[in-house]
């Protein structure tokens, strides 16, 4: 059964919470896709993933390179599984996929501080609800750390 993680920003950047986020699913061997809403937003979470730390290495491409297949990250705008992930991460208010089914996890990361980003995910808690999907939402506390909320 597919699990949604929903990941609830307030006072953060996506930039910042994505990247480990990313790690941390490929040190559990996962494959994975990040769809956004648009090229240029999918450009510029590429450009940063490269440059986001200076010690670290997160192996990546966007939907566009011939190798999207081969490599564990691939940043999308659209439906697809390019590299056959079994974790989604949608970001920017992109959403679910047709074929959410198919993974074992999909992570929706919004927005808390935009209504329009608060409103999609709330519409989006309830599909996963009908579509009979494990919800979960979390939330930072005040040292930055993800918790579960009921």
């Amino acid at each position: 059964m597919t699990e949604v993680l929903f990941y609830h920003l307030q006072d953060m950047l996506l930039e910042n919470v994505l990247p480990p986020l990313l790690e941390k699913s490929l040190d559990r061997g996962w494959r994975v896709v990040v769809q956004s809403t648009s090229e240029e937003r999918a450009d510029a979470l590429d450009a940063h993933l490269w440059t986001y730390r200076d010690d670290s290495f997160l192996p990546h491409t966007t939907w566009r390179a011939a190798d999207a297949q081969d490599q564990p990250i691939v940043l999308a705008v659209e439906e697809g599984n390019p590299n056959r992930a079994n974790v989604r991460f949608l970001v920017d208010s992109a959403a679910l996929p047709a074929d959410s089914h198919v993974y074992d996890r999909v992570v929706l990361v919004f927005n808390g501080d935009d209504d329009s980003a608060l409103t999609a995910a709330r519409g989006a808690w309830t599909d996963c609800k009908s579509r009979g999907f494990e919800v979960t939402y979390w939330q930072a506390d005040e040292r930055g750390r993800w918790q579960r909320r009921e």
